[in-house]
């Protein structure tokens, strides 16, 4: 069957390919491996079909239903999770070569787009009519909006203007039998039928594979202004972030850093960040009253600071936020991270940040940690010696422990990256046998022969 798949696949579909240095370079995504950074690639997957249109989309999946051949959807392969990793056997369907805005609607503020443009290059389209595009994962700049939709990414703004769900109001979706679906509207109101646009964000290609979305825009605003503020220690800092919501007060966005990430953007970058406290809050406010906004949100976070700096125009906002922006390149510079995703109630983000710190103190490994603390959503960066040709299993150790410790405080084992292959024996703890089964009841229904990303998710 699959020898008969693959010849029908090059007969029929363009972009249908076998060729081995093709499918070694779509096998993985950003994750390396079976889920863990530094693990050993899969074996090569039987082809690679790069999509032109929805019809080689649907032309691929109705041929894999019918040899019962798994089928893995990827875009950018961004992803840190493991979601688009393709193995023996597999068919690699690569939909990032559909990448047109096919519509941008100023009047309405929606955009209508096929699933391979980058984030960033909609966010720049919609800025030349006073627009942007809310969701800005950190991978902005390389990330295809089918993967933030599958994936149901986050990012810094996500504190105001939400995650990417909150910005689907419809979309086409390839099922696995090869029928178009399309969900949702393009107006910002609809309640008619089932929400069947949201069973599919955040679904990470376990359902059906997204090849176009409706998708709503904001006003962009005229005036964005930063304050920075260092602190004793987390605890303190965690504590000036949630006195920021409890003054009622709305950043647009809300980070913390830790003293071991301050450290290695001192070494990586030559600053001199640690010397100000042992943990540091940048905050920004956007909007026309950003100004008076900022304001009060420094002098709340002023008040047991050791250090405070306020932004007073684009410029020095923008690098007061430097330090956010370069921690991960600044890890990445001196090993292999391990890029975590935990999201925890934001009363309890400094016992998440001194419970990893405890994790990294027992196991020997070094871990990073910067969060989205307007939400709650912390990201420990574990990173090990690059040299090493896997991740060693105290790295394994640490990850499983905070997973755990994200559980214990009430919270999820992601945020925003998706479960993939990395968390799915963690997924089943948090959700519970009958969540599961109902999970399993949906998958069946619209996959009832599994090709769709099997082993992914959940």
């Amino acid at each position: 069957m699959s020898d008969a798949l693959v010849s029908a696949l090059l007969g029929a579909v363009p972009g249908a390919t076998t060729d081995p240095v093709a499918l070694g370079t779509h096998r993985t995504d950003r994750s390396g491996g079976a889920g863990t950074a530094g693990a050993p690639p899969p074996a090569l997957p039987l082809a690679l079909v790069r999509a032109a249109s929805v019809e080689d989309v649907q032309a691929t999946l109705r041929l894999a239903h019918e040899a019962r051949v798994p089928v893995v959807p990827r875009g950018a392969g961004s992803g840190v999770a493991g979601g688009a990793i393709a193995g023996a056997g597999s068919v690699v369907l690569d939909i990032s070569g559909m990448d047109r805005v096919l519509e941008l609607d100023p009047v309405d503020e929606v955009a209508v787009v096929e699933p391979g443009v980058i984030t960033a290059h909609l966010d720049a389209a919609a800025r030349e009519h006073g627009l942007m595009y809310a969701p800005d994962p950190a991978s902005a700049a390389i990330s295809t909006l089918g993967g933030n939709i599958a994936t149901n990414a986050g990012g810094m703004r996500c504190v105001k203007h939400g995650v990417t769900r909150e910005a689907v109001l419809g979309l086409d979706v390839v099922l696995a039998d090869g029928r178009l679906l399309r969900t949702g509207r393009r107006t910002l109101k609809g309640v008619a039928g089932l929400d069947l646009t949201s069973l599919f964000v955040g679904s990470e290609g376990t359902l059906g594979v997204i090849v176009g979305a409706a998708l709503r825009l904001k006003p962009a605003p005229v005036v964005t202004l930063t304050a920075a503020a260092a602190y004793g220690d987390v605890r303190a800092a965690a504590a000036a972030c949630a006195a920021v919501s409890r003054e009622r007060l709305q950043p647009s966005l809300l980070e913390l850093l830790d003293r071991a990430t301050l450290k290695v953007v001192d070494r990586a970058q030559g600053t001199d960040l640690a010397a100000r406290g042992g943990a540091l809050v940048i905050a920004q406010a956007d909007g026309p009253g950003a100004r008076q906004e900022i304001e009060a949100i420094a002098a709340v976070l002023g008040k047991e600071a050791t250090w405070v700096e306020q932004g007073v125009d684009d410029a020095s906002s923008e690098q007061l936020l430097a330090a956010r922006r370069l921690a991960l390149p600044s890890i990445e510079r001196f090993g292999r991270a391990l890029i975590e995703d935990i999201c925890v109630p934001r009363s309890r983000l400094a016992d998440a940040i001194q419970g990893v710190e405890a994790i990294a103190a027992r196991t020997g490994v070094a871990i990073y940690s910067f969060a989205h603390a307007g939400d709650g959503n912390l990201h420990p960066i574990i990173s090990y010696d690059a040299a090493l040709p896997e991740a060693p299993p105290a790295v394994h150790e640490a990850a499983d422990a905070i997973f755990g410790l994200a559980l214990d405080l009430g919270g999820t084992v992601t945020g925003e990256h998706g479960i993939g292959l990395l968390k799915r024996e963690w997924l089943a703890r948090e959700l519970g046998p009958d969540s599961l089964d109902v999970h399993h009841s949906l998958k069946r229904a619209l996959d009832p022969h599994g090709i769709l990303n099997p082993g992914k998710a959940f």
